[in-house]
């Protein structure tokens, strides 16, 4: 089922603008004047989409030598430190997190760093990729080697899902918050026992209680949950109407 996956700032209105040329008028030639001055003013101050959030505001410098010590050659960049800290990680990485563990720069500069490694290992044809997952950021490998890794990696046995885990997931992933209730009228038999262990697991998790007599407990999903199945967010998964019929 999881399968590989402006703000308009308007300083003055046309009414307000007519009732202080009318007021300066009344006041004389040396008001009207300054009322001018003051228009004038107001016409130079720049509107806040102005300040648009540009990455060409930021500093592109991704020399680090001036930070670390034995850098002499200047080869540890932004970007080398990016990458040696994701390919080290064992989970993602928000980019607010890389700022704090980098020391310097910022997370526009993060993120420009991320594109830019993507692009490099694209130009060299490189079997991964830097991908959102769960909210932040983490090396993988592209889907196209999946046969060849299948042989290589060991699922934990604890890590395995039954049949009907799997199905108890899914109901809860598409329709939390869920109450056990409902997982069980949707998947016909008991499920007390599978949620139990999909929360042991770290898939699922209570979010609250419901509004209903007894106030039951509402399940949903984790942030494991979108680590494990490569999700950025649950508006990735895909739609129902999409899911195929076992065979």
């Amino acid at each position: 089922m999881f399968d590989d996956t402006t703000v308009d700032v308007n300083v003055h209105g046309d009414d307000e603008c007519r009732d202080q040329t009318d007021a300066a008028d009344s006041a004389g030639d040396d008001t009207d004047e300054e009322a001018s001055t003051a228009s004038a003013g107001q016409e130079d101050v720049p509107d806040e989409d102005s300040f648009d959030d540009d990455d060409s505001d930021d500093d592109d410098t991704t020399d680090l030598s001036d930070v670390f010590e034995g850098n002499e050659d200047g080869s540890v960049t932004v970007e080398s430190v990016v990458e040696a800290i994701l390919f080290a990680s064992d989970e993602p990485l928000t980019a607010a997190r890389l700022v704090t563990i980098v020391e310097t720069g910022s997370v526009k500069q993060i993120r420009k760093c991320i594109k830019r490694l993507n692009e490099r290992y694209e130009q060299l044809n490189c079997a991964f990729r830097i991908e959102q997952i769960a909210g932040g950021y983490q090396m993988m490998t592209m889907p196209e080697y999946n046969h060849w890794l299948r042989k290589l990696l060991r699922v934990r046995t604890d890590n395995k899902l039954s049949q009907a885990a799997m199905e108890t997931l899914a109901i809860i992933a598409y329709k939390q918050p869920i109450i056990r209730a409902d997982v069980e009228a949707i998947r016909g038999v008991a499920s007390g026992e599978v949620i139990r262990n999909l929360m042991y697991k770290g898939l699922a998790k209570i979010v609250g209680r419901a509004e209903v007599l007894g106030r039951p407990m509402l399940y949903g999903t984790t942030r494991k949950f979108l680590d494990v199945f490569g999700l950025n967010t649950l508006k990735d998964l895909p739609k129902v109407e999409e899911l195929k019929k076992p065979e």
